[in-house]
Formats: structure tokens, sequence, C-alpha cells
């Protein structure tokens, strides 16, 4: 039994459309995820030369047009703490790329398959 040659062009544009929709997602989220990496080493960075820093030296901090005195501990645990923030934000947008990799996939296999049975 043969599918309607109507139904078959609205499902294999519903199926083309969810496709397009993921890989324009992944683009965000591979753009995000290298933002996210690039702010983690910026951090990391940081955190190394604040640990090379001797206890009795001044660290000021920006706030809005000034600077603040901040003690060192405060800003290495700072520093800790976004590059843990971080990570975690990283892990989940590997978790969603993976998800919309895995979508964009199934669509085109899903495409390749209504083609090759003719719309049977």
């Amino acid at each position: 039994m043969s599918i309607p040659n109507e139904a078959l062009q609205k499902l294999v544009q519903e199926i083309e459309t969810q496709a397009i929709t993921a890989q324009r997602e992944i683009n965000v989220v591979k753009a995000a995820l290298a933002s996210k990496q690039r702010d983690v080493r910026m951090l990391e960075l940081t955190s190394t030369e604040v640990k090379l820093l001797s206890g009795d030296t001044n660290v000021y901090e920006g706030v809005g047009k000034m600077f603040m005195f901040v003690p060192i501990d405060g800003v290495q645990k700072r520093l800790e703490s976004e590059t843990t923030e971080l990570r975690s934000e990283i892990s989940n947008l590997n978790k969603k790329l993976h998800y919309l990799e895995t979508t964009h996939e199934n669509s085109r296999k899903h495409i390749d398959q209504i083609f090759k049975s003719g719309g049977r």
C-alpha cells in the first residue's frame, strides 16, 4: 500500500524542516560552546597568575568605572566558582549538541529512507 503523494510530500517537508532547525541550533550551540571554553581558558590563566602572586600583593577588581581592593583568597574563590559554573554549562551544552546531532542525523536518515522506498 503506497502513501498518497500529498501526504508523502507533507511528511518529507516536515522532516526536512526539523532537520534544518536542528542544524541551525547545532551551529548556535557550537558557537556557545566555543565561547564558554574560551572563557574557561581565560579564567584558568587568570587563576594561575593570581596563584603566583605573593600573599602581600594588593589585588583590585574592576567595579563599574572604579577598582576595589579584594583579598587574593576572594579573587581565587570567585575564579574557581566561575570556572565550575562554566564547566557545568559546557557539559549541558555538550548534551544538547549530542541530542541535536542525533535529531539531525535521524531526520536525514528518514528522508533518505522515504526516497529509497519510493513512497511505498
